[in-house]
């Protein structure tokens, strides 16, 4: 209901004289919830905003399968190798998977987590948020089967000669029937495969020797990767740049 003109003067004297304590007091009764809205409307524009304003968009999505970085390998394969494109660490990113675990003989206390990370690499690949893995052998036999890495050749911009002894093959599966053959559908279980050039091996190079691994590991481009061009630079870029 609107107050009479004399009214609301008569409040705005009465608020006058009333002393700073009793000002605060009389406004947070009042008016408490209007203050609090506002409050929170600030707080999630403010949020949103300093998203917006430090959200880094990436250049290339990557992942360690099996393996274990330290920071200074990290900073290579991700500070150094934006500087190297010249892209800029303030507005893009290399995005990390770390960690993921991939095995088909998981004992019991590692089962979970490797289902875990089985579905979040599914999940990475079918949403094209995964370009390129550094894998160790386990890994890469898994991967290489399912059809997950892209074969090498395919990579436009990518200058085999200059790579070709650090290039490996693995198999890759066409077809599989177990699924038959357990159902009892089929007589024998008969699985088709072809051998396919889809990584390449970084032992021997200064960065795998540097990093201490106690195993091969390998590198991979993911087959639906969105970001072909800098997965091909990244190869080249581990291969040949990331010297000591």
């Amino acid at each position: 209901m609107k107050l009479p003109e004399q009214e609301k003067a008569a409040y705005r004297a009465a608020f006058r004289t009333m002393s700073p304590g009793e000002k605060l007091e009389h406004i947070f009764t009042y008016y408490k919830w209007p203050i609090l809205l506002g409050l929170i409307a600030l707080v999630i524009l403010g949020s949103a905003l300093y998203r917006n304003l430090t959200k880094k968009e990436p250049v290339l999505y990557l992942a360690f399968a099996n393996v274990a970085v330290g920071e200074d390998l990290e900073q290579t394969l991700t500070g150094d190798f934006l500087l190297s494109l010249g892209a800029d660490p303030k507005r893009e990113e290399v995005y990390l998977y770390r960690d993921l675990y991939l095995s088909d003989n998981a004992d019991t206390l590692n089962h979970e987590y490797a289902y875990a990370s089985r579905m979040k690499l599914m999940g990475a690949v079918q949403a094209q948020k995964m370009d390129v893995v550094v894998m160790n052998g386990e890994a890469y036999d898994l991967l290489s089967r399912s059809g997950y890495l892209l074969p090498l050749g395919e990579l436009p911009g990518l200058d085999e000669a200059a790579l070709r002894q650090r290039l490996v093959s693995n198999e890759v599966t066409l077809s599989d029937n177990a699924i038959e053959y357990q159902l009892g559908e089929a007589e024998e279980h008969e699985v088709q495969t072809e051998t396919v050039i889809n990584a390449l091996a970084l032992e021997g190079l200064p960065l795998y020797e540097r990093a201490g691994f106690p195993e091969p590991v390998y590198l991979g481009v993911i087959a639906n990767t969105t970001h072909t061009e800098t997965a091909v630079s990244f190869l080249c870029y581990v291969a040949e740049a990331a010297q000591p």
